[in-house]
């Protein structure tokens, strides 16, 4: 699925013209449009939310708040994406929190938790076993989305869309109402702040460190935080984020950062399975015409 929000790839008019349509009742139009922006939405919500339900819950009130706004929607004010992922990003913000962000974490409990959590070796014929090697990736997953929690709402969003989205500086200013040097200054100092954990605790950045994903998964297990038979991250997708991403990273000239991110673009970039029910009620709803004002 494109990426709308890859400038590379992305082109306004296509919106445009699906909006025209849809404005005058298209049905098919408008699921054209909702299909090519709710899988990104899904994801954006996913990463800051750390809960499926309540990403698709999210997705679903975002989608439903883009048609009952669209007739209200002015290209001459505004490019859609630009109206669309602003919408996207305030209804995040205020949403309520969700079971992970109710815990309160910081870096200080997080990591703490994770050297409480003993390391179990995984014999060798495990380790190539497919369920064991899915629950390894599950628990890097999992811990990684955890330090993304220890980030206060404003900056995990930040961090998500610059970082590891990598949306252009620009477009991500005009999204937020800020400038692009103030963007870059908060994606500057959240940097930071996840990174020098990151750098003291993770064995993925820091060879030094001794906190392997594989030694961490068999308690994963035991704890509910990896489920072998029900995987939370690795289902229902077909590509990773670096294949979504604004700009690819460069092998040869990797910085330090860019390792960093390049540990969360590895994550799956997951289909939003409610996604065609959503689209049934709204599109089958018999007051589709009140919604879109016609």
């Amino acid at each position: 699925m494109e990426n709308p929000l890859k400038l590379a790839n992305y082109n306004d008019s296509t919106d445009e013209k699906l909006i025209t349509n849809s404005k005058k009742g298209g049905k098919k139009s408008l699921n054209k449009l909702l299909n090519r922006h709710q899988n990104y939405i899904f994801n954006i919500a996913l990463k800051m939310l750390n809960n499926v339900t309540d990403a698709e819950d999210a997705t679903q009130e975002v989608l439903i708040k883009l048609i009952t706004n669209l007739a209200k929607y002015d290209s001459s004010k505004s490019r859609f994406r630009t109206w669309l992922y602003r919408i996207t990003f305030n209804h995040i913000l205020n949403l309520k929190k969700s079971a992970p962000e109710k815990k309160e974490l910081t870096f200080t409990k997080f990591f703490g938790f994770m050297d409480s959590v003993p390391d179990i070796f995984i014999a060798e014929e495990e380790n190539t076993n497919e369920v064991m090697g899915q629950s390894i990736q599950e628990a890097r997953i999992a811990c990684t989305a955890g330090m993304l929690m220890c980030l206060d709402r404003g900056q995990r969003l930040i961090y998500i869309v610059g970082e590891i989205f990598k949306i252009d500086h620009n477009l991500a200013s005009e999204i937020f109402d800020i400038t692009p040097v103030n963007f870059r200054k908060k994606l500057s100092r959240t940097r930071k702040d996840l990174h020098q954990w990151m750098h003291k605790k993770c064995g993925l950045v820091n060879e030094n460190n001794p906190c392997r994903c594989r030694n961490k998964t068999k308690k994963f297990i035991e704890l509910g935080i990896v489920n072998p038979e029900n995987p939370k991250w690795l289902s229902n997708y077909k590509n990773k984020i670096f294949e979504h991403v604004e700009s690819k990273l460069d092998e040869t000239a990797i910085t330090t950062d860019e390792i960093y991110s390049k540990i969360y673009q590895q994550d799956p970039f997951k289909t939003n399975m409610k996604a065609k029910q959503v689209y049934e009620e709204i599109l089958n709803n018999k007051n589709f015409a009140r919604f879109m004002d016609l």
